[in-house]
């Protein structure tokens, strides 16, 4: 069995070999001879910058040493915890994961005494946007209070709920199902966040009854606030804002259902905002899209009801709107597939928006789940429309890049919708067009 020679003999090798005394390798390094002196010939514990410059004197890559000095001075049963941050802050840098999850896993032997302390520089490492290397200490952190109540706890679970949602919805219904216990741990503030994120990812995911639950509670959540006359710190975003968007959200869940009347009563809700007290910009920057969005969705509500006559009406609000483009769109097309309307001359006015989404590489990364769930969606109505309307090649060109978009970020609700989509108007299809559909359907059953 080979033996692997400690960091303070491949020093005294180097030394050796290059015919250098410690006053000469201090000068290379940075260091001073009596920092190198102690470093060579005792058991001095060697920080991490001490070992950064020993390690560039030596000229070997930055991290070369990294898993020898976990080893060596990171096992022990007592650690310095300005040394443990500092080596924890650089392995960040050099993106040494293996080696932050060694360590904290060391110091979760001791959790009532590094817990906090592994908790508040999670918290930096958040703050900082170093999302793998907070993930780990949180993971930790969460492991460490498990048999505990505690707001830390409940706020690590919260960090890892953002950490973790991504472009797999199948993982973030995961993700937010086993989140959503430790919501009413948060302290009130916090709640109305999380509540408000954890609505948005089952709406992505089109979980509405768990949408329109969550909406309830964050509604009675933020009126509560709201009427208070001291809070105990601000929240992100203005008080109101969140008694607002509960509304907006049950809105979506009486979409879904088809209850128009109802949708409508609650865009009316929000479209009302005199009752709001404060008038700071921030707040009359989200009264200003409350507004809009109020008027895009009575629109809406009042179009899925039947006055398809809106439809004019409707396209000049999104004409303005640039943000709502894709959604605006995609409710036309709910309209002209559910009431038969022919929208070609909207369709050739928006030729080259559509056309952008056709070209989207498939390999692209979408991060924004309501933005997947968009072009998905208008994509499938595309679809709808063009093979209703016998124009198949354009039918069979939208339907499958929803379907390789579906598959990317395993939504199998969409796969499926696309696949009986296929398989309703098959006999249309050329032979390659159900070569491609093969393609495509093999590519979902390996991901």
């Amino acid at each position: 069995m080979q033996i692997t020679p400690t960091i303070r003999t491949e020093i005294q090798d180097y030394l050796e070999q290059h015919k250098m005394n410690m006053s000469q390798f201090a000068a290379k390094s940075g260091l001073n001879a009596g920092t190198v002196s102690g470093i060579v010939m005792s058991n001095r514990t060697i920080s991490v910058h001490q070992l950064d410059c020993v390690t560039q004197a030596m000229e070997k890559p930055e991290d070369y040493y990294y898993t020898r000095y976990v080893q060596e001075y990171m096992l022990e049963a007592s650690l310095d915890w300005r040394r443990v941050k500092a080596f924890l802050q650089r392995c960040t840098e050099l993106d040494r994961l293996d080696c932050i999850a060694q360590v904290v896993s060391v110091l979760m032997d001791n959790a009532a005494y590094y817990v906090p302390l592994v908790f508040e520089l999670a918290e930096e490492f958040f703050e900082q946007k170093l999302y793998k290397a907070a993930e780990i200490l949180y993971e930790n952190v969460a492991s460490g209070e498990r048999n505990q109540h505690s707001e830390r706890l409940a706020l690590s679970q919260y960090r890892l709920f953002t950490i973790r949602i991504g472009d797999d919805q199948s993982l973030n219904l995961r993700v937010a199902t086993l989140f959503e216990p430790y919501v009413e741990r948060l302290d009130e503030i916090d709640q109305l966040d999380a509540l408000k994120d954890l609505a948005n990812v089952y709406r992505s995911l089109h979980e509405w009854d768990k949408v329109n639950v969550t909406a309830i509670k964050l509604n009675r959540l933020a009126e509560i606030q709201y009427a208070l006359e001291i809070i105990t710190k601000e929240p992100l975003r203005p008080l109101f804002f969140y008694v607002a968007y509960s509304n907006l959200l049950m809105g979506g869940f009486y979409h879904d259902q088809g209850n128009y009347e109802m949708a409508l009563e609650k865009a009316n809700q929000y479209a009302d905002l005199s009752w709001v007290r404060q008038t700071d910009a921030d707040t009359l920057h989200w009264k200003a899209l409350f507004a809009e969005w109020a008027k895009a969705n009575i629109l809406l509500a009042r179009l899925m009801s039947g006055e398809t006559q809106l439809l004019s009406d409707y396209v000049e609000f999104i004409e303005t709107k640039e943000i709502e483009v894709t959604r605006g769109l995609w409710n036309i097309m709910i309209v002209a597939n559910r009431f038969k309307v022919d929208v070609d001359r909207i369709i050739n006015k928006y030729e080259q928006e559509i056309s952008s989404l056709l070209k989207q590489d498939k390999n692209e990364i979408y991060n924004q789940q309501n933005t997947d769930d968009q072009h998905i969606g208008l994509l499938y109505e595309l679809a709808h429309y063009s093979l209703l309307k016998e124009k198949y090649e354009e039918g069979y060109l939208h339907l499958f890049k929803g379907l390789e978009k579906s598959t990317i970020i395993n939504n199998d609700n969409s796969t499926l919708r696309f696949m009986r989509l296929f398989e309703h108007f098959r006999k249309y299809a050329s032979e390659e067009a159900k070569v491609e559909y093969h393609n495509l359907v093999r590519m979902e059953a390996i991901i």
